[in-house]
């Protein structure tokens, strides 16, 4: 029964939808026709200024392990709708796709292919559920984890969201994707035991209620971690009991030792005014340095208001508004046809739409981030058509806004990095994720390259997204015919 909670056969993880088209493909003969899918987004959460990859390392896992086992072949034929030509294609199912993608941990931002599969069209159809559940679910987290962390200034953030998380995978893939978006630290111990995440924890109020005194919870349990003693001080009364109990627990248990305290936990009332008082009383004492935590139900917007009002606060816990990206919990990304293959030829297609944002960018397609030499900074992206030679700053780069033409610009002294990363190819994984670490290191240093108007929680400045002119003519005259 050991880690039974991974024995499953996320194949079936499929849109019934999906397995009739594929199932039509294989019948009316095309489904070895080549297509191109994208993946892409159209809104940043919370109407911020950039999202957060996450989720590729499990994305991976589905693929390497994609098929689909005889009890799912009997599920199938009991439905009546699958020949026994399609139940024996999945049977003896095989992955042929080339995948790129942009990396774990990169600022990502709308209308840009993510995610890129090209290959068989029966298979690139039977994994967009996986590969959309995958990437939006992380995605959402990592970008909210990301405004948390930025809100709290570099005091560390510890995940406490589990208990508040959409089941089991949205707490331990949370717990994940928050720690990529920057937290220091989960409450999640299958997170620690699975990714490695440094895990955190003080106590809960029930410690406290189930001896006969504060005082006595708090001692008992500072000479049961006297390392690890984090107090929980608003049981009864912050100010008049738990701050001075937890005084008192200091100087008779961890002083004698030689310990300095982990700190105390705020969990209730007027944290600002609370934390100030407590940390004057900590000081009188000789405690001044000891850390101030605050929980309860705490999101970016009250962080940050905490902090102007000069709370005094060390270090946050953050569950429920994170783990499930409670003001903003739909990640909204779309697995679109973009192109399919004739021979050696791509022949583009488009989806049309009144509303704007809905409207596709056609072909296979490769992703840029222009970077200034000097600075440092990600200045725009550009995203070309497969053929088409690596961005050169020789001579300059000018990008032009796809919607309103006439807003160009030309960098100079500047490279481009191609974010379109191989994934698969024909099948074959030529790509090693690498450790959650270096990713975590990899999202902190990438958001440090964004302008600071680009990080404003409100009304954020728009990075441009650009398309080039070979695309951008190829688009234009895709909606020309198709409104003709």
């Amino acid at each position: 029964m050991e880690n039974n909670i991974f024995c499953r056969n996320l194949s079936m993880l499929v849109d019934f939808y999906e397995l009739t088209m594929a199932k039509g493909y294989l019948e009316e003969g095309i489904g070895d026709k080549v297509a191109v899918f994208d993946m892409f987004f159209r809104k940043v959460p919370d109407g911020g200024g950039f999202a957060v990859m996450a989720g590729l390392e499990q994305f991976i896992e589905v693929i390497d392990n994609f098929g689909f086992i005889e009890g799912d072949i009997t599920y199938l034929r009991g439905k009546g709708m699958f020949s026994e030509a399609f139940l024996g294609y999945l049977r003896d199912f095989e992955f042929h796709c080339n995948v790129w993608a942009v990396e774990e941990g990169t600022p990502i931002f709308p209308g840009e292919p993510i995610v890129t599969v090209e290959g068989p069209c029966i298979e690139a159809q039977l994994i967009e559920t996986l590969l959309l559940v995958t990437f939006n679910h992380q995605c959402l987290i990592a970008t909210k984890a990301n405004r948390v962390v930025r809100a709290c200034a570099g005091r560390p953030v510890m995940e406490f969201g589990s208990r508040r998380a959409q089941g089991y995978d949205g707490a331990l893939y949370g717990a994940r994707a928050a720690y990529i978006g920057g937290c220091a630290s989960t409450s999640c111990v299958m997170a620690d035991r699975v990714f490695g995440i440094p895990v955190s924890g003080t106590m809960a109020h029930s410690w406290v209620q189930m001896f006969d005194s504060e005082y006595e919870a708090f001692k008992k349990y500072a000479q049961l971690y006297p390392h690890n003693c984090m107090l929980l001080v608003d049981t009864y009364s912050t100010l008049k009991s738990g701050v001075p109990n937890a005084i008192r627990v200091f100087d008779e248990v961890l002083k004698p030792l030689g310990i300095a305290p982990k700190g105390i936990r705020i969990d209730s009332g007027d944290i600002a005014y609370l934390s100030k008082r407590a940390r004057a009383m900590l000081q009188a004492a000789g405690y001044g340095d000891v850390p101030i935590c605050a929980s309860n139900a705490l999101d970016e917007y009250i962080v940050r208001d905490l902090l102007v009002q000069g709370a005094e606060i060390d270090l946050f816990g953050i569950g429920e508004s994170l783990i499930t990206s409670k003001s903003s919990p739909v990640f909204g990304g779309v697995y679109k046809l973009a192109a399919v293959k004739e021979g050696e030829a791509y022949i583009p297609t488009i989806k049309i739409s009144e509303t704007v944002e809905k409207i596709t960018t056609p072909h296979l397609k490769k992703l840029w981030r222009i970077y200034d030499n000097d600075s440092g900074q990600a200045m725009a992206d550009y995203i070309t058509m497969w053929d088409e030679k690596a961005p050169s700053c020789e001579h300059g780069i000018t990008l032009f806004d796809p919607i309103e033409t006439w807003k160009r610009r030309t960098y100079t002294n500047c490279h481009a990095k191609l974010l379109s990363t191989p994934i698969y190819v024909q099948g074959r994984r030529v790509y090693t994720p690498p450790p959650l670490a270096d990713v975590r290191a990899h999202c902190a240093a990438q958001v440090g390259t964004l302008w600071e108007e680009v990080k404003r929680f409100e009304y954020p400045h728009r990075y441009y997204v650009d398309l080039s002119q070979k695309l951008w003519d190829e688009r234009a005259r895709l909606l020309e015919e198709g409104t003709l």
